[in-house]
């Protein structure tokens, strides 16, 4: 989610995650869970795509599934295995979650990061403030059958991001995407966690980014850079899916002329469906944020669909949201989803739970476990798919 426009939210999230991660990381011991990776035993039990289908331990079908980012930052275990816990109880099969938090300075404070990016250098952490707290995400997805979606970088600053790099190795967010000392550096990264879980039974897909944009730049910028990163994830770790995180702009079929449909970003969703290492494509949906009515959902939901069916490759409706009467009009965009040939999954943005320090974070896009919103946006569209 662009997370990035809704400041007072942004300060408020930022305030939650860390102070939460102060308020119990002195207490207690951080295990490292590496010797807990559970190894897959044949290429059957992948996740993968058939038509315009996702699969699961084999088994074709339309899947639903949510987004949270702040799981990897989590210090407390009983923390996550509560969440992984009610996921699994809820019948979602697929969590998308943050593989990425980027410092341009050394934390004092015990927050999380995993890689400090300081006056032109990169030291990847994989201590227990660290990779150590992803390890036991995964672990812990793995014990409950849960798939994760896991992200190299985010193009927003929230978690460092895109500015991190530049911060570190100077140029802009436009050419952070052919610089090749960045791209290095990226690269380099991509293989820290992609060779750490490779493994897992808990990996549905990599994600090169969280939504890039190239504003004003060709199409073909991130075109290139896609089709080269994908690649590299490919011959790191060919059995696993890899999808591009973008939000879908760029589009003609079924275009109205308005902002998400333009090629202004420098995304051309259909050309990139085109790159022979990207398994599926994504978009996101938030009509608030764009500048458009709410109604304008369901058509760009079918676009995409029909965009993927021509593909032949599944789409995954992989964030949406709105701050109000969420049932209605998320309601609706999951009926959509699920009636669109071309559409494999959907992930709701995001999912909320009472954690030992308090709720988790609140960006009023959140659909908290127990609420009158999560009986419907969850319960009734997981026993609807």
């Amino acid at each position: 989610m662009k997370v990035s426009i809704i400041l007072l939210s942004v300060a408020c999230l930022v305030a939650h995650v860390t102070a939460y991660g102060q308020s119990i990381h002195h207490g207690q011991k951080t295990r490292n869970v590496r010797t807990h990776v559970r190894r897959n035993t044949t290429s059957g039990d992948v996740p993968s795509t058939q038509g315009s289908n996702f699969t699961i331990d084999g088994q074709a079908d339309y899947f639903a599934g949510t987004n949270s980012y702040w799981i990897s930052y989590l210090t407390n275990d009983s923390d996550v295995d509560l969440v992984f816990n009610h996921l699994q109880e809820s019948g979602l099969r697929i969590l998308r979650v943050w593989g990425f938090s980027d410092v341009n300075s050394k934390p004092t404070d015990g927050k999380v990061y995993f890689q400090l990016l300081q006056n032109g250098s990169a030291t990847i952490n994989t201590g227990p403030d660290g990779l150590q707290r992803l390890d036991y995400v995964v672990a812990a997805a793995e014990k409950r059958n849960i798939k994760l979606i896991i992200n190299f970088v985010n193009n927003w600053s929230d978690y460092g991001g895109i500015n991190a790099y530049t911060t570190a190795f100077g140029g802009t967010s436009t050419s952070w995407y052919t610089t090749p000392a960045i791209q290095d550096v990226y690269r380099k990264y991509i293989k820290a966690v992609v060779s750490r879980y490779s493994q897992s039974s808990a990996i549905f897909a990599w994600e090169l980014a969280n939504e890039p944009r190239c504003s004003g730049c060709d199409t073909s910028v991130i075109y290139n850079w896609a089709a080269s990163t994908s690649a590299y994830v490919k011959s790191l770790d060919p059995q696993h899916m890899v999808a591009i995180g973008d939000e879908g702009f760029g589009l003609d079929v079924g275009s109205d002329g308005s902002y998400p449909f333009t090629y202004a970003e420098g995304l051309d969703f259909a050309k990139n469906l085109e790159i022979d290492t990207i398994d599926f494509g994504t978009f996101h949906l938030y009509p608030s944020t764009w500048g458009v009515p709410n109604s304008f959902g369901n058509g760009w939901i079918t676009a995409h669909a029909k965009a993927c069916a021509t593909a032949q490759k599944p789409c995954l409706m992989e964030e949406y949201g709105v701050t109000t009467d969420k049932c209605e009009i998320e309601g609706q965009w999951q009926q959509t989803g699920l009636g669109a040939k071309g559409i494999g999954a959907d992930l709701f943005w995001q999912y909320g739970d009472k954690l030992s320090a308090g709720n988790s974070p609140n960006d009023n896009y959140t659909v908290y476990r127990g609420t009158d919103d999560y009986e419907c946006v969850v319960t009734k569209h997981v026993a609807e798919v």
